[in-house]
């Protein structure tokens, strides 16, 4: 740092010390929020708990029915946002002729990913339960998750698909290939990557909405097949852990949820992560 001046040194310095600060003041909220929920969730969790159906009965409370209508929930969703969302996007990117149109959906498609999650819940209950004569189901609940991931998965798909350079779609096309099978041959699996970590990324903020889900999924606590379970309503475990707090007062059962829910999305995270190494090992061999 020779031929800086001493004032100059001393702000710096300074900076240096605010963002040190600012590092240990987020670890330390986001340590202290792990262990205080896992100390909370985790004698909680028990088989009974994770292998039952709440019983008004006897008193049985059981989280099975929720975390069954979450993986349900979850595939429904994805198979229907998928081909969607990538679709757009590589529509956008590679068919599109008027940049002003690609523009304006990319401003709407932001538009929509800052929206909060409680309209979206509003909206699909207009719509998907009462317009369409859904009713609550979870049915209704995944096709409001869609409009919700829709963005998501088209702009992390845009942004995978920018990372493929020209000069590679340039090459097969010298060769004669159509802009079909450039695209599915030479495009796709250049960027498959982020498509993948956008898939992920997508199924965590589906596993953690709770908002939406109120309004057009419903609170029932009943085990069903995926058919039966799509035109039912049903609790995910996000709706489970409000119903058994506010309603029910269970704190200890709605702390091991939550403590499943935070394994379920450091897990998210650890495959997100896990697979964009993967795929940049991939490239480089």
């Amino acid at each position: 740092m020779q031929g800086i001046s001493k004032k100059r040194r001393i702000n710096i310095a300074i900076l240096k010390s605010l963002m040190l600060v600012a590092t240990i003041t987020v670890l330390a909220l986001v340590v202290f929020l792990i262990v205080y929920v896992f100390v909370k969730g985790f004698p909680n969790i028990s088989w009974e708990l994770l292998s039952t159906k709440p019983s008004y009965t006897n008193g049985t409370i059981g989280i099975l029915p929720d975390i069954l209508n979450t993986l349900y929930i979850v595939f429904a969703t994805l198979i229907i946002v998928l081909p969607l969302g990538v679709g757009a996007a590589i529509y956008l990117s590679e068919y599109a002729k008027k940049k002003r149109i690609v523009r304006i959906i990319e401003y709407a498609a932001e538009t929509l990913a800052g929206i909060p999650s409680i309209i979206y819940g509003l909206v699909g209950l207009l719509f998907f339960v009462q317009f369409l004569g859904l009713r609550k189901s979870l049915i209704a609940g995944a096709l409001t998750l869609v409009i919700m991931n829709l963005p998501t998965i088209m702009r992390t798909t845009q942004e995978s698909l920018k990372t493929v350079p020209q000069a590679v779609r340039d090459g097969a096309f010298s060769l004669g290939a159509g802009k079909w099978r450039v695209i599915r041959t030479v495009v796709l699996p250049g960027c498959v990557d982020g498509i993948c970590t956008g898939c992920i990324l997508t199924v965590g903020r589906i596993v953690g909405e709770s908002a939406a889900l109120l309004f057009t999924a419903g609170l029932a606590h009943s085990i069903n097949g995926f058919v039966t379970a799509l035109s039912s309503p049903g609790a995910t475990l996000t709706v489970a852990l409000y119903f058994y707090a506010k309603e029910w007062g269970e704190f200890g059962v709605a702390f091991a949820i939550a403590a499943i829910l935070m394994i379920l999305t450091m897990l998210i995270n650890l495959a997100a992560t896990f697979i964009q190494k993967y795929f940049e090992r991939r490239r480089q061999l």
